[in-house]
């Protein structure tokens, strides 16, 4: 896991804390994966904890089906009278 600098040490802290009150994020006893946390600082000095998940994402399975682009599947509707949505 990544140092960070001790007064910053405080202020991630207790926004984890914070987090983990509401519920937003919760204790894993043995998690299989970790990843780093990446502070920002917010302009009015509170820190924003945000989540590396580069390597869990190299770790992932490749789609077989990827999504097209929006551009794509906006061009094969011309000429077309009826459309189906489904989500």
């Amino acid at each position: 896991l990544r140092r960070t600098k001790p007064e910053l040490s405080k202020k991630i802290e207790e926004e984890v804390m914070k987090l983990l009150k509401v519920g937003f994020i919760e204790v894993s006893q043995y998690p299989e994966w970790v990843a780093n946390i990446v502070p920002v600082m917010k302009k009015d000095g509170r820190v924003r904890v945000c989540v590396d998940y580069r390597d869990l994402n190299k770790a992932s399975p490749k789609d077989d089906f990827p999504l097209p682009h929006i551009d794509v599947l906006v061009d094969s509707t011309a000429g077309f009278e009826l459309f189906s949505f489904m989500d």
